[in-house]
């Protein structure tokens, strides 16, 4: 079987230290993300949180620091794996220690060949997931430019130029108020976007519930410019973890979780029955789970009346509201890609998650190889899981790419 090139739906871009500077308004810029190398180590306060200590003690080192309204933020190894496997995925960085694949466009592209990838959509990293960082900002103001400029350099530089077609553009929105998250929208469709980042768990970061209603205006302006809702594990700024002193791999065999919560939600809240062409992917959360809840979100709505009255609001079963409206993406998961006909083959999709930890870069082609072959897939599903379905979930025809 011919190996169809890979779209890749989960990557991650490591963003250069001009986007905000040479963006922001001059008054703005010693308070807006700037770039410094620092000589200090990093200290963990607990998993997934992180402070730097300037005081020379023992791990002291080069390391590049962002700095947001006097917030530092180091950069550590994890960030940007590829090629440094056998470090400390916790170790603190410098860009000049890291593929340049992760920052510089045309480095980006050739890595993409080396790793049979046509096209990927990155997600950002000093913004966080969905845009945290500037949830976080104390001036608002100051953070709706932030996340203009970051989404002008996403569409206008790093999509741009030799990169149109192959790095699709993947914004974020302010999350602070939902009419201004829905402008920004509308304004990012328009410039070419049409995937936006959203957190899996928005509660989680103090904000409205999806139930909550209050999110409406963001999903009209999405349903109307046919742009995809897409979920990263962590997009919440937490990660599942059974004690504090469980060991990392615990918390990254568990972050799947994430994705099992936004997927229960965004069914059970029946907002995929009220905006019937919204659609949504769920980012490095595999899709092996599938199965058993739909199959329990089934039993629960037939059994609703003696509960929340479910299906007042969710007319038809919770499965009924998985294809063509819900993607998930994988990759290494093949008990999910074994089990494609009770997820549904056309919601599946591939993903590389260049550079972190987790990346298959560069032997996703046979990494992708070995799955096919081992779930027994035929060259028509082999095409769907590793490009087709992102064609139709991103609509990358715009692009032109088509086949």
């Amino acid at each position: 079987m011919t190996i169809p090139k890979i779209i890749s739906v989960d990557d991650h871009v490591i963003e250069p230290a001009s986007v905000w500077q040479d963006r922001l308004p001059a008054r703005y810029r010693e308070a807006g993300p700037r770039l410094e190398r620092r000589t200090a180590r990093v200290e963990w306060v607990e998993k997934g949180k992180s402070k730097l200590v300037e005081d020379g003690g023992p791990g002291t080192c080069e390391v590049d620091v962002w700095i947001y309204e006097g917030r530092t933020h180091p950069m550590v190894r994890g960030g940007a794996h590829c090629g440094f496997a056998d470090e400390d995925a916790l170790a603190p960085v410098t860009y000049d220690r890291i593929l340049p694949g992760a920052y510089i466009q045309s480095e980006r592209l050739a890595a993409l060949d080396t790793n049979h990838t046509d096209a990927s959509l990155s997600f950002p990293t000093f913004p966080r997931f969905c845009g945290q960082t500037f949830l976080e900002g104390s001036d608002k103001d100051l953070a709706l430019l932030c996340v203009r400029a970051y989404n002008d350099w996403m569409v206008d530089e790093w999509c741009a130029g030799e990169g149109y077609g192959r790095l699709i553009p993947l914004t974020i929105i302010p999350l602070w108020d939902a009419e201004l998250a829905a402008a920004e929208v509308r304004r990012c469709a328009d410039k070419g976007s049409h995937a936006v980042c959203f957190s899996e768990q928005p509660v989680a970061l103090g904000l409205p519930s999806i139930y909550s209603g209050q999110w409406d205006p963001l999903w009209v302006a999405c349903q109307e410019t046919e742009t995809v809702v897409n979920m990263h594990i962590g997009s919440s700024s937490k990660m599942p973890i059974t004690s504090p002193d469980a060991p990392w791999e615990v918390m990254m065999t568990l972050n799947a979780e994430n994705s099992i919560h936004a997927f229960c939600d965004w069914i059970m809240s029946g907002l995929l029955h009220r905006f019937p062409t919204l659609r949504i992917a769920l980012s490095e959360g595999q899709v092996g789970w599938m199965p058993f809840f739909l199959a329990r979100m089934d039993d629960m709505w037939e059994k609703s009346d003696s509960f929340d009255h479910l299906k007042q609001k969710l007319p038809e079963p919770p499965s009924h509201y998985m294809i063509g409206r819900i993607w998930g993406c994988v990759f290494n998961d093949l008990v999910g890609v074994r089990n494609r006909d009770q997820v549904g083959m056309s919601q599946i999709m591939f993903e590389t998650d260049f550079p972190h930890a987790d990346s298959t870069y560069p032997h996703s082609r046979q990494v992708a190889e070995k799955i096919i072959a081992d779930a027994g897939l035929d060259e028509r599903e082999a095409w769907m899981l590793l490009r087709g379905n992102a064609i139709e979930c991103y609509g990358l025809k715009r692009w032109g790419i088509a086949n």
